[in-house]
């Protein structure tokens, strides 16, 4: 077998760490696909978010199957140990046991994606935040091309609690979106003052593009502007106040996806090409 391609990470991980974009996910099609298989790339130091990903996708596509991959051999050692405990323990909440016929299983593998068919989605989180910038897009390349035809790559970042988080949605041919998660009733208050909150989780590829002149930084200025318009709103929760902060968006002629069912969930997602880097 080749040497997995990828550098070992910090592994950092927790529980509920990646509920957001979870969520995000199991309401994509490529995810309700009878007998999915779903890639958890780069699950870290544990079992924890490739157990909490199945039983999220599960809920809507039974058939599911997970793939934990990891390129430290010790990692998928100890993931399948915690797997087989998991199994005995019976199924629970967040992940922390599973029945013993759901479909997870765990791997060495990195951005090659070893799998015996082609995924459906490859999940890719906090990962590529520790390569460089230049890195991404041939590391993007190599991923999609393990993708099925209708497939979805997602890769980001998210802070340690899973209450900011920014992911890129990407399909064989390329990247499609942004997606911003946020904790909304967390914000306005001293922990997440405003959207721009995210700038510190923004994906590698964008993360360093932040700044006067690129998309991204115009995105998250019209964002902030936008919330603050919107403190009238204040009195009726802070919910209420973001959906109507990706509303004004969307009026302002920004690409926004999605429905207000989405909107309230914290999420708001654009089109790539509205904040891709600029040559």
């Amino acid at each position: 077998m080749a040497k997995p391609r990828g550098r070992i990470t910090r592994g950092t991980t927790g529980v509920n760490r990646l509920r957001r974009v979870d969520r995000w996910i199991a309401a994509q099609p490529a995810a309700r696909v009878p007998g999915a298989l779903v890639v958890d790339l780069g699950y870290g130091a544990s079992a924890t978010t490739s157990l909490e990903l199945h039983e999220r996708l599960a809920r809507g596509n039974q058939g599911v199957e997970v793939l934990g991959l990891e390129i430290d051999p010790a990692r998928v050692a100890l993931a399948t140990a915690e797997l087989a405990l998991a199994r005995e323990a019976g199924p629970t909440r967040y992940g922390r046991a599973i029945a013993p016929d759901a479909r997870v299983a765990f791997a060495l593998g990195g951005f090659e994606v070893p799998t015996p068919r082609a995924p459906q989605v490859i999940r890719a989180m906090n990962v590529l935040r520790q390569y460089d910038e230049h890195e991404v897009a041939g590391h993007w390349a190599t991923m999609r091309a393990r993708l099925a035809p209708s497939g979805l790559l997602v890769e980001g970042t998210s802070n340690e609690l899973g209450r900011v988080c920014a992911w890129v949605a990407l399909d064989p041919t390329g990247p499609r979106s942004l997606t911003i998660a946020l904790k909304v009733d967390e914000l306005g208050t001293d922990a997440m003052p405003a959207p721009s909150v995210v700038a510190e989780r923004l994906p590698k590829a964008l993360i360093h593009r932040n700044v006067p002149g690129e998309r991204v930084h115009a995105l998250l200025v019209d964002l902030d502007r936008a919330w603050a318009s919107d403190a009238p709103l204040a009195d009726f929760g802070a919910g209420q106040r973001w959906q109507s902060t990706v509303r004004r968006m969307r009026d302002a002629g920004w690409p926004v996806a999605d429905r207000p069912s989405r909107w309230r969930l914290g999420e708001l997602t654009v089109a790539w090409d509205a904040v891709a880097p600029l040559p």
